[in-house]
Protein backbone atom coordinates (compact mmCIF):
# COMPACT_ATOMS: atom_id res chain seq x y z
CA UNK A 1 0.00 0.00 0.00
CA UNK A 2 1.92 3.04 -1.32
CA UNK A 3 2.00 6.06 1.37
CA UNK A 4 -0.70 8.47 1.62
CA UNK A 5 1.49 11.66 -0.10
CA UNK A 6 -1.41 14.17 -0.13
CA UNK A 7 -5.09 15.23 2.46
CA UNK A 8 -8.39 16.16 1.31
CA UNK A 9 -9.27 19.58 0.31
CA UNK A 10 -5.29 20.50 0.06
CA UNK A 11 -4.28 22.31 -2.42
CA UNK A 12 -3.33 19.08 -5.05
CA UNK A 13 -6.64 18.34 -4.68
CA UNK A 14 -7.49 20.76 -7.39
CA UNK A 15 -4.55 19.31 -9.83
CA UNK A 16 -6.61 16.44 -9.80
CA UNK A 17 -9.50 17.75 -10.01
CA UNK A 18 -8.41 19.28 -13.63
CA UNK A 19 -6.95 15.58 -14.23
CA UNK A 20 -10.73 14.28 -13.71
CA UNK A 21 -11.96 16.94 -15.86
CA UNK A 22 -9.60 15.86 -18.77
CA UNK A 23 -10.30 12.42 -18.31
CA UNK A 24 -14.21 12.49 -18.46
CA UNK A 25 -13.94 14.90 -21.32
CA UNK A 26 -11.72 12.19 -23.15
CA UNK A 27 -14.19 9.22 -22.13
CA UNK A 28 -17.64 9.82 -21.09
CA UNK A 29 -18.08 12.21 -23.65
CA UNK A 30 -16.70 10.21 -26.63
CA UNK A 31 -19.45 8.15 -27.45
CA UNK A 32 -21.32 11.78 -28.45
CA UNK A 33 -19.32 11.45 -31.93
CA UNK A 34 -20.11 8.03 -33.15
CA UNK A 35 -23.50 9.80 -34.68
CA UNK A 36 -21.12 11.14 -37.32
CA UNK A 37 -19.98 8.07 -38.52
CA UNK A 38 -23.41 6.21 -38.20
CA UNK A 39 -23.91 6.54 -41.98
CA UNK A 40 -20.93 5.85 -43.64
CA UNK A 41 -20.00 2.58 -41.14
CA UNK A 42 -23.61 2.16 -42.23
CA UNK A 43 -22.79 2.36 -46.33
CA UNK A 44 -19.33 0.72 -45.46
CA UNK A 45 -20.35 -2.15 -44.32
CA UNK A 46 -23.89 -2.72 -46.05
CA UNK A 47 -25.64 -2.88 -42.65
CA UNK A 48 -29.17 -1.56 -41.33
CA UNK A 49 -30.02 0.93 -38.98
CA UNK A 50 -30.82 -1.48 -35.93
CA UNK A 51 -26.90 -3.70 -36.96
CA UNK A 52 -25.05 -0.52 -37.05
CA UNK A 53 -26.83 0.73 -33.61
CA UNK A 54 -24.91 -2.15 -31.65
CA UNK A 55 -21.45 -0.27 -32.36
CA UNK A 56 -22.44 2.85 -30.49
CA UNK A 57 -24.47 0.65 -27.70
CA UNK A 58 -21.60 -1.69 -27.02
CA UNK A 59 -19.08 1.30 -26.10
CA UNK A 60 -22.07 2.75 -23.95
CA UNK A 61 -22.78 -0.13 -22.80
CA UNK A 62 -18.87 -1.31 -21.49
CA UNK A 63 -18.75 2.23 -20.44
CA UNK A 64 -21.11 1.26 -17.71
CA UNK A 65 -20.63 -2.50 -17.01
CA UNK A 66 -17.33 -2.26 -16.76
CA UNK A 67 -17.87 -0.81 -12.87
CA UNK A 68 -17.12 -3.84 -10.99
CA UNK A 69 -14.21 -5.01 -12.53
CA UNK A 70 -13.19 -1.31 -12.12
CA UNK A 71 -13.79 -1.21 -8.35
CA UNK A 72 -11.64 -4.39 -8.14
CA UNK A 73 -8.93 -2.90 -9.62
CA UNK A 74 -9.92 0.41 -7.75
CA UNK A 75 -9.51 -1.11 -4.46
CA UNK A 76 -6.66 -3.30 -5.39
CA UNK A 77 -4.20 -0.82 -7.36
CA UNK A 78 -5.60 2.48 -6.57
CA UNK A 79 -6.90 5.10 -8.64
CA UNK A 80 -3.53 5.57 -10.70
CA UNK A 81 -2.91 2.51 -12.18
CA UNK A 82 -7.03 1.98 -13.12
CA UNK A 83 -6.87 5.11 -15.00
CA UNK A 84 -3.46 3.99 -17.16
CA UNK A 85 -4.34 0.97 -17.73
CA UNK A 86 -8.05 2.40 -19.43
CA UNK A 87 -6.30 5.12 -21.19
CA UNK A 88 -3.84 2.27 -22.61
CA UNK A 89 -6.82 -0.45 -23.59
CA UNK A 90 -9.34 2.17 -25.13
CA UNK A 91 -6.31 3.38 -27.31
CA UNK A 92 -5.19 0.04 -28.22
CA UNK A 93 -8.84 -0.88 -28.85
CA UNK A 94 -9.76 1.98 -31.56
CA UNK A 95 -6.24 1.54 -33.30
CA UNK A 96 -7.31 -1.68 -34.21
CA UNK A 97 -11.03 -0.64 -34.65
CA UNK A 98 -9.25 1.37 -37.67
CA UNK A 99 -8.27 -1.93 -39.45
CA UNK A 100 -11.38 -4.26 -38.95
CA UNK A 101 -12.69 -6.04 -41.84
CA UNK A 102 -16.19 -6.45 -40.68
CA UNK A 103 -18.91 -5.10 -38.41
CA UNK A 104 -18.66 -7.34 -35.42
CA UNK A 105 -14.55 -7.00 -35.64
CA UNK A 106 -15.58 -3.38 -35.07
CA UNK A 107 -18.20 -4.76 -32.39
CA UNK A 108 -15.03 -6.07 -30.68
CA UNK A 109 -12.22 -3.94 -30.97
CA UNK A 110 -14.30 -0.31 -30.68
CA UNK A 111 -17.05 -1.60 -28.73
CA UNK A 112 -15.53 -4.00 -25.83
CA UNK A 113 -11.91 -2.85 -25.76
CA UNK A 114 -12.34 0.66 -25.82
CA UNK A 115 -15.44 0.53 -24.11
CA UNK A 116 -13.70 -1.29 -21.03
CA UNK A 117 -10.74 1.14 -21.37
CA UNK A 118 -13.15 4.18 -21.32
CA UNK A 119 -14.72 2.74 -18.16
CA UNK A 120 -11.78 2.10 -16.24
CA UNK A 121 -10.58 5.55 -16.65
CA UNK A 122 -14.05 7.38 -16.17
CA UNK A 123 -14.94 5.53 -13.16
CA UNK A 124 -11.49 6.05 -11.48
CA UNK A 125 -11.95 9.78 -11.96
CA UNK A 126 -15.19 10.02 -10.37
CA UNK A 127 -14.11 7.74 -7.35
CA UNK A 128 -10.91 10.12 -6.77
CA UNK A 129 -13.21 13.04 -6.42
CA UNK A 130 -14.85 11.69 -3.39
CA UNK A 131 -11.42 10.70 -2.07
CA UNK A 132 -9.94 14.04 -2.67
CA UNK A 133 -13.08 16.22 -2.00
CA UNK A 134 -15.02 16.52 1.25
CA UNK A 135 -16.22 19.99 2.18
CA UNK A 136 -16.29 20.53 -1.20
CA UNK A 137 -17.48 17.67 -2.73
CA UNK A 138 -20.34 18.98 -4.90
CA UNK A 139 -19.02 21.44 -6.27
CA UNK A 140 -15.97 18.81 -7.51
CA UNK A 141 -18.24 16.87 -9.24
CA UNK A 142 -19.90 20.02 -11.15
CA UNK A 143 -16.43 21.48 -12.42
CA UNK A 144 -15.12 17.67 -13.28
CA UNK A 145 -18.36 17.00 -15.44
CA UNK A 146 -17.73 20.27 -16.79
CA UNK A 147 -15.03 17.80 -18.86
CA UNK A 148 -17.82 15.99 -20.42
CA UNK A 149 -19.15 19.08 -21.70
CA UNK A 150 -16.01 20.46 -23.35
CA UNK A 151 -15.62 16.52 -25.08
CA UNK A 152 -19.47 16.82 -26.20
CA UNK A 153 -18.69 20.55 -27.80
CA UNK A 154 -15.21 19.05 -29.47
CA UNK A 155 -15.57 15.91 -30.21
CA UNK A 156 -18.18 15.67 -32.86
CA UNK A 157 -16.50 18.76 -34.81
CA UNK A 158 -12.99 16.93 -34.52
CA UNK A 159 -15.04 13.68 -36.05
CA UNK A 160 -16.34 15.94 -38.88
CA UNK A 161 -13.15 17.13 -39.48
CA UNK A 162 -10.96 13.70 -39.49
CA UNK A 163 -13.98 12.02 -41.31
CA UNK A 164 -13.46 14.38 -44.30
CA UNK A 165 -9.81 14.43 -44.28
CA UNK A 166 -8.69 11.11 -43.36
CA UNK A 167 -11.84 8.97 -43.41
CA UNK A 168 -13.52 6.63 -40.52
CA UNK A 169 -10.23 4.68 -40.78
CA UNK A 170 -7.90 7.57 -40.50
CA UNK A 171 -9.96 9.05 -37.78
CA UNK A 172 -9.64 6.06 -35.12
CA UNK A 173 -6.61 5.63 -35.12
CA UNK A 174 -6.43 9.71 -34.42
CA UNK A 175 -8.40 8.70 -31.76
CA UNK A 176 -5.91 5.55 -30.44
CA UNK A 177 -3.76 8.76 -29.75
CA UNK A 178 -5.70 10.93 -28.22
CA UNK A 179 -7.00 8.09 -25.56
CA UNK A 180 -3.38 7.97 -24.41
CA UNK A 181 -3.67 11.22 -22.99
CA UNK A 182 -5.70 9.54 -19.88
CA UNK A 183 -2.17 7.77 -18.96
CA UNK A 184 -1.10 11.43 -18.06
CA UNK A 185 -4.11 12.61 -16.46
CA UNK A 186 -3.41 9.06 -14.01
CA UNK A 187 0.05 9.99 -13.27
CA UNK A 188 -1.29 12.92 -11.56
CA UNK A 189 -3.18 11.17 -9.36
CA UNK A 190 -1.35 10.87 -5.99
CA UNK A 191 -2.02 8.37 -3.15
CA UNK A 192 -3.94 10.81 -0.97
CA UNK A 193 -4.78 10.45 3.24
CA UNK A 194 -8.90 9.35 3.94
CA UNK A 195 -10.70 8.40 6.85
CA UNK A 196 -11.50 5.37 5.81
CA UNK A 197 -10.33 2.26 8.05
CA UNK A 198 -7.44 0.32 6.15
CA UNK A 199 -8.13 -3.53 5.87
CA UNK A 200 -5.35 -6.13 7.83
CA UNK A 201 -2.56 -6.87 5.58
CA UNK A 202 -2.94 -10.11 6.56
CA UNK A 203 -5.88 -12.18 6.96
CA UNK A 204 -6.89 -12.69 10.74
CA UNK A 205 -6.57 -16.53 12.12
CA UNK A 206 -9.02 -18.75 11.86
CA UNK A 207 -10.82 -20.59 14.56
CA UNK A 208 -9.70 -24.46 14.81
CA UNK A 209 -12.17 -27.10 13.17
CA UNK A 210 -13.71 -24.21 11.24
CA UNK A 211 -14.42 -25.76 7.67
CA UNK A 212 -13.24 -23.68 5.00
CA UNK A 213 -15.33 -22.33 2.08
CA UNK A 214 -16.36 -23.28 -1.07
CA UNK A 215 -15.20 -21.77 -4.01
CA UNK A 216 -18.56 -21.09 -4.85
CA UNK A 217 -19.58 -19.49 -1.96
CA UNK A 218 -16.29 -17.19 -2.33
CA UNK A 219 -17.14 -15.93 -5.69
CA UNK A 220 -20.78 -15.18 -4.27
CA UNK A 221 -19.45 -13.08 -1.85
CA UNK A 222 -17.39 -11.54 -3.74
CA UNK A 223 -19.56 -10.51 -6.12
CA UNK A 224 -22.38 -9.41 -3.38
CA UNK A 225 -19.32 -7.46 -1.60
CA UNK A 226 -18.17 -5.63 -4.84
CA UNK A 227 -21.78 -5.13 -6.60
CA UNK A 228 -22.84 -3.84 -3.45
CA UNK A 229 -25.76 -6.42 -3.08
CA UNK A 230 -25.55 -5.85 0.69
CA UNK A 231 -26.53 -2.44 0.31
CA UNK A 232 -29.31 -2.49 -2.25
CA UNK A 233 -31.72 -4.99 0.39
CA UNK A 234 -30.92 -2.90 2.98
CA UNK A 235 -31.19 0.89 1.74
CA UNK A 236 -34.06 1.93 0.17
CA UNK A 237 -32.58 5.37 -1.49
CA UNK A 238 -30.50 3.16 -3.12
CA UNK A 239 -32.88 0.63 -4.71
CA UNK A 240 -34.62 3.52 -5.93
CA UNK A 241 -31.82 5.29 -7.46
CA UNK A 242 -30.46 1.87 -9.28
CA UNK A 243 -34.23 1.11 -10.58
CA UNK A 244 -34.56 4.89 -11.61
CA UNK A 245 -31.09 5.19 -13.57
CA UNK A 246 -31.61 2.08 -15.01
CA UNK A 247 -34.84 2.95 -16.72
CA UNK A 248 -33.77 6.13 -17.51
CA UNK A 249 -30.64 5.04 -19.65
CA UNK A 250 -33.31 3.25 -21.49
CA UNK A 251 -34.05 6.53 -23.38
CA UNK A 252 -31.23 8.88 -22.64
CA UNK A 253 -28.49 7.81 -24.88
CA UNK A 254 -30.57 7.74 -27.90
CA UNK A 255 -30.42 11.74 -28.85
CA UNK A 256 -26.78 11.73 -28.69
CA UNK A 257 -26.78 8.45 -31.71
CA UNK A 258 -29.71 9.55 -34.21
CA UNK A 259 -29.98 13.66 -33.35
CA UNK A 260 -27.07 13.86 -36.28
CA UNK A 261 -29.07 10.57 -38.22
CA UNK A 262 -32.33 12.92 -38.10
CA UNK A 263 -31.16 15.80 -39.23
CA UNK A 264 -29.06 14.80 -42.44
CA UNK A 265 -32.23 12.16 -42.99
CA UNK A 266 -34.01 15.55 -43.61
CA UNK A 267 -31.58 17.36 -45.78
CA UNK A 268 -29.30 19.28 -43.48
CA UNK A 269 -26.09 19.60 -44.38
CA UNK A 270 -23.40 17.36 -42.01
CA UNK A 271 -21.21 20.13 -40.74
CA UNK A 272 -24.63 21.66 -39.23
CA UNK A 273 -25.76 18.66 -38.29
CA UNK A 274 -22.73 17.47 -36.20
CA UNK A 275 -23.03 21.10 -35.03
CA UNK A 276 -26.08 20.72 -33.43
CA UNK A 277 -24.47 17.84 -30.90
CA UNK A 278 -21.52 20.58 -29.97
CA UNK A 279 -24.03 23.12 -28.85
CA UNK A 280 -25.30 21.37 -26.27
CA UNK A 281 -21.73 20.74 -24.94
CA UNK A 282 -20.94 24.24 -25.23
CA UNK A 283 -23.53 25.68 -23.09
CA UNK A 284 -22.70 22.98 -20.71
CA UNK A 285 -19.52 24.61 -20.09
CA UNK A 286 -20.95 27.81 -19.01
CA UNK A 287 -23.73 26.26 -17.04
CA UNK A 288 -22.14 23.76 -15.04
CA UNK A 289 -20.16 25.91 -12.95
CA UNK A 290 -23.51 28.21 -11.89
CA UNK A 291 -25.46 25.24 -11.29
CA UNK A 292 -22.65 23.60 -9.29
CA UNK A 293 -22.51 26.49 -6.66
CA UNK A 294 -26.03 26.47 -6.72
CA UNK A 295 -26.59 22.88 -6.05
CA UNK A 296 -23.86 23.01 -3.58
CA UNK A 297 -25.73 24.96 -1.11
CA UNK A 298 -26.29 23.31 2.33
CA UNK A 299 -29.36 24.93 2.23
CA UNK A 300 -30.58 22.80 -0.91
CA UNK A 301 -28.66 19.40 0.49
CA UNK A 302 -32.04 17.87 1.40
CA UNK A 303 -33.47 18.80 -2.18
CA UNK A 304 -30.52 17.24 -4.41
CA UNK A 305 -33.00 14.34 -4.92
CA UNK A 306 -35.86 16.28 -5.95
CA UNK A 307 -33.51 18.50 -8.52
CA UNK A 308 -32.12 15.43 -10.04
CA UNK A 309 -35.61 14.17 -10.63
CA UNK A 310 -36.98 17.45 -12.08
CA UNK A 311 -33.75 17.76 -14.53
CA UNK A 312 -34.55 14.11 -15.75
CA UNK A 313 -38.27 14.77 -16.66
CA UNK A 314 -37.39 18.25 -17.94
CA UNK A 315 -35.04 16.16 -20.28
CA UNK A 316 -37.57 13.80 -21.32
CA UNK A 317 -40.18 16.66 -22.31
CA UNK A 318 -37.40 18.52 -24.12
CA UNK A 319 -37.23 15.42 -26.43
CA UNK A 320 -40.61 15.57 -27.75
CA UNK A 321 -39.54 19.52 -29.69
CA UNK A 322 -37.79 16.58 -32.13
CA UNK A 323 -40.93 15.25 -33.00
CA UNK A 324 -42.48 18.81 -34.57
CA UNK A 325 -40.19 19.74 -36.87
CA UNK A 326 -36.48 19.07 -38.46
CA UNK A 327 -35.96 22.48 -39.06
CA UNK A 328 -32.00 23.60 -37.93
CA UNK A 329 -34.08 26.69 -35.96
CA UNK A 330 -36.20 24.09 -34.57
CA UNK A 331 -33.48 21.79 -33.56
CA UNK A 332 -31.01 24.50 -32.53
CA UNK A 333 -33.79 25.51 -29.98
CA UNK A 334 -34.09 21.50 -28.92
CA UNK A 335 -30.14 21.77 -28.07
CA UNK A 336 -30.41 24.83 -26.07
CA UNK A 337 -33.21 23.91 -23.88
CA UNK A 338 -31.40 20.49 -23.85
CA UNK A 339 -28.42 21.38 -22.64
CA UNK A 340 -30.25 22.50 -19.29
CA UNK A 341 -31.71 19.49 -18.47
CA UNK A 342 -28.57 17.65 -19.71
CA UNK A 343 -26.73 20.23 -17.32
CA UNK A 344 -28.63 19.02 -14.03
CA UNK A 345 -28.56 15.26 -14.60
CA UNK A 346 -24.72 15.66 -15.18
CA UNK A 347 -23.59 17.68 -11.82
CA UNK A 348 -26.26 15.73 -9.62
CA UNK A 349 -26.11 12.17 -11.24
CA UNK A 350 -22.69 11.15 -9.04
CA UNK A 351 -23.64 13.75 -6.22
CA UNK A 352 -27.33 11.91 -5.27
CA UNK A 353 -25.32 8.64 -5.09
CA UNK A 354 -23.07 9.79 -2.41
CA UNK A 355 -25.82 11.23 -0.38
CA UNK A 356 -27.37 7.94 -0.60
CA UNK A 357 -24.95 5.43 0.53
CA UNK A 358 -21.28 5.69 2.75
CA UNK A 359 -18.53 6.84 1.16
CA UNK A 360 -16.23 3.84 1.76
CA UNK A 361 -19.07 1.96 -0.06
CA UNK A 362 -19.74 4.56 -2.84
CA UNK A 363 -16.95 2.61 -6.13
CA UNK A 364 -19.13 -0.47 -5.24
CA UNK A 365 -22.59 0.95 -5.53
CA UNK A 366 -21.40 2.83 -8.27
CA UNK A 367 -20.11 -0.12 -10.25
CA UNK A 368 -23.52 -1.94 -9.65
CA UNK A 369 -25.51 0.96 -11.05
CA UNK A 370 -23.80 1.22 -13.94
CA UNK A 371 -23.58 -2.24 -14.91
CA UNK A 372 -27.49 -2.08 -14.73
CA UNK A 373 -27.61 1.40 -16.39
CA UNK A 374 -24.77 -0.52 -19.12
CA UNK A 375 -27.48 -3.36 -19.88
CA UNK A 376 -29.63 -0.79 -20.08
CA UNK A 377 -27.79 1.36 -22.85
CA UNK A 378 -27.17 -1.89 -24.59
CA UNK A 379 -30.68 -2.84 -25.39
CA UNK A 380 -32.31 0.74 -25.99
CA UNK A 381 -29.61 1.52 -29.39
CA UNK A 382 -30.70 -1.65 -30.93
CA UNK A 383 -34.23 -1.40 -29.76
CA UNK A 384 -34.61 2.08 -30.91
CA UNK A 385 -32.93 1.27 -34.63
CA UNK A 386 -35.41 -1.85 -34.98
CA UNK A 387 -38.34 0.36 -34.78
CA UNK A 388 -36.73 2.97 -37.25
CA UNK A 389 -36.33 0.02 -39.56
CA UNK A 390 -40.11 -0.63 -39.21
CA UNK A 391 -41.56 2.65 -39.41
CA UNK A 392 -38.80 4.44 -41.11
CA UNK A 393 -39.51 7.63 -38.72
CA UNK A 394 -37.49 8.91 -36.50
CA UNK A 395 -40.16 10.81 -34.42
CA UNK A 396 -40.55 7.07 -32.65
CA UNK A 397 -37.25 7.09 -31.69
CA UNK A 398 -37.83 10.76 -29.46
CA UNK A 399 -40.85 9.25 -28.08
CA UNK A 400 -39.37 6.10 -26.71
CA UNK A 401 -36.69 8.41 -25.18
CA UNK A 402 -39.03 10.81 -22.86
CA UNK A 403 -41.02 7.74 -22.51
CA UNK A 404 -38.57 6.26 -20.28
CA UNK A 405 -37.19 9.60 -19.09
CA UNK A 406 -40.22 10.58 -18.04
CA UNK A 407 -41.13 7.51 -15.84
CA UNK A 408 -37.86 7.49 -14.57
CA UNK A 409 -38.44 10.61 -12.80
CA UNK A 410 -41.38 10.08 -11.65
CA UNK A 411 -40.48 6.90 -10.11
CA UNK A 412 -37.78 8.70 -8.46
CA UNK A 413 -39.58 11.48 -7.17
CA UNK A 414 -42.47 9.34 -5.70
CA UNK A 415 -39.36 7.12 -4.12
CA UNK A 416 -37.74 9.23 -2.33
CA UNK A 417 -40.45 11.03 -1.32
CA UNK A 418 -42.18 7.71 0.13
CA UNK A 419 -38.74 6.28 1.55
CA UNK A 420 -38.23 10.08 3.80
CA UNK A 421 -41.93 9.86 5.25
CA UNK A 422 -41.31 6.15 6.39
CA UNK A 423 -37.59 7.37 7.52
CA UNK A 424 -39.48 9.92 9.46
CA UNK A 425 -41.78 7.76 10.99
CA UNK A 426 -39.65 5.58 12.49
CA UNK A 427 -37.34 8.40 13.90
CA UNK A 428 -40.18 9.12 15.37
CA UNK A 429 -41.48 5.90 16.57
CA UNK A 430 -37.83 5.15 17.90
CA UNK A 431 -38.00 8.14 20.22
CA UNK A 432 -41.20 7.50 21.82
CA UNK A 433 -40.26 4.27 22.21
CA UNK A 434 -36.98 5.25 23.99
CA UNK A 435 -38.95 7.96 26.13
CA UNK A 436 -41.29 5.03 27.57
CA UNK A 437 -38.36 3.07 28.09
CA UNK A 438 -37.17 5.80 30.26
CA UNK A 439 -40.05 6.08 31.71
CA UNK A 440 -40.85 2.19 32.98
CA UNK A 441 -38.23 1.62 35.53
CA UNK A 442 -39.93 4.72 37.32
CA UNK A 443 -43.56 2.85 37.25
CA UNK A 444 -44.51 0.94 40.15
CA UNK A 445 -42.47 2.70 43.03
CA UNK A 446 -43.48 4.90 45.99
CA UNK A 447 -42.60 8.46 46.39
CA UNK A 448 -40.44 7.49 48.93
CA UNK A 449 -38.39 4.77 45.71
CA UNK A 450 -38.77 7.71 43.19
CA UNK A 451 -37.30 10.17 45.52
CA UNK A 452 -34.17 7.45 46.10
CA UNK A 453 -33.81 6.74 42.58
CA UNK A 454 -33.00 10.24 41.33
CA UNK A 455 -30.96 10.78 44.34
CA UNK A 456 -28.83 7.32 43.33
CA UNK A 457 -28.77 9.12 39.46
CA UNK A 458 -27.80 12.40 40.07
CA UNK A 459 -24.95 11.89 43.15
CA UNK A 460 -23.70 15.72 42.82
CA UNK A 461 -27.50 16.69 43.85
CA UNK A 462 -27.16 14.26 47.01
CA UNK A 463 -23.79 16.15 48.01
CA UNK A 464 -25.11 19.26 47.84
CA UNK A 465 -28.36 18.46 50.00
CA UNK A 466 -26.35 16.57 52.33
CA UNK A 467 -24.09 19.94 53.16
Amino acid sequence: MPQALEQADGRWAWVVLLASLVAQGLTVAFPSCMGVFFTDLQRDFQASNSETSWFPALMVAMLHTGGPLCSVLVKRFGCRVTMMLGGILASLGMVASSFSGSLYQLFLTAGLITGLGMCFSFQSSITVLGLYFVQHRPLANALASMGMSMGVTLWPLLARYLLETLGWRGAFLIFGGVFLHCCVCGAILRPVATNMVPEPKEDPPLPPKTPARSCLATCVSTIQHHLAFDILWHNMGFCIYVVGMTCMHLGFPLPHIFLVPYAMHHGMDEYWAAMLTSVVGFCNIFLRPAAALLAGRKSLAASRKYLFTVAILVNGLTNLICTVSADFRVLLSYCLVYSLSMCGIGILIFQVLMDVVPMDRFPSALGLSTVLAGVASLVSPPLAGLLLDMTNNFSYVFYMSSCFLISASLFMAAGFYAAEKKQLKQEGKAKVEDAASEMTPMQGLTSGDKDSARKKLCPANMDVTNV
